[in-house]
């Protein structure tokens, strides 16, 4: 029922794997630099994607995360090149530091309502995401987290945010569009860092944003 920490870790001739039924738990990167690993389905009753478990998997483009996957751990996807998308799962709550660092064409991410911390990092360097909504239940938005994601034009921050970090939209040289479900006095009131937007495009600011 486990798949212990760094099992495959280095199994660089890994195309493909079967993770049986029964597993419940996949330890900390247990495919780390698989990086002939192009698909992999992980199974339901798994609850959380562990620290680095597929960091560096060059070439993984298909990944299935079943519903009771309730976190995904710090750099648990961190330099997969080969992802496009991903569809992250209702009950997830938590997206560790630099979950997907470096994911450089991914051009879509879902992130359900449900979560309520996304991590340092978490999209650092996502060249290819072009545009992203922030969950209604954050309250703050991390640094680094969106910096250097060159392609992002559009985000859509909702109004429980009080704090925005270091850097956290740095070198977002597209972004022209931010959509704020608050006020104007309440985005004021937000306690910026002062390099929170540092090299970002000329964006602006839509203001009571409903979708």
């Amino acid at each position: 029922t486990e798949i212990g920490s760094s099992t495959f870790s280095g199994c660089w001739s890994l195309v493909s794997v079967k993770i049986p039924a029964n597993v419940r738990s996949i330890g900390d990167s247990a495919f780390r630099g698989c990086v002939s690993l192009t698909e992999v389905t992980i199974p339901d009753g798994v609850t959380k994607i562990e620290n680095d478990t597929f960091s560096g998997c060059t070439r993984l483009a298909s990944v299935t995360i079943p519903a009771s996957v309730r976190s995904i751990g710090e750099w648990a996807f961190s330099d997969c090149k080969s992802l496009t998308n991903m569809k992250i799962p209702d009950n997830v709550t938590s997206i560790g530091e630099s979950a997907f660092y470096e994911c450089e064409n991914l051009t879509s991410v879902t992130i359900p309502d449900g979560v309520t911390s996304v991590g340092r990092g978490a999209f650092f360097v996502c060249k290819s995401l072009t545009n992203m909504k922030i969950p209604d239940n954050v309250t703050s938005i991390e640094e680094l987290v969106f910096s250097n994601c060159t392609s992002l034009a559009s985000v859509t921050i909702p109004a429980s945010v009080r704090s925005i970090g270091e850097f956290a939209f740095s070198s977002c040289t597209s972004l022209t569009t931010i959509n704020y479900a608050g006020t104007e006095e309440q985005w004021d009131a937000i306690t910026k860092d002062s390099s929170w937007d540092k090299d970002a495009g000329s964006y602006a600011i839509t203001y009571n944003y409903k979708e």
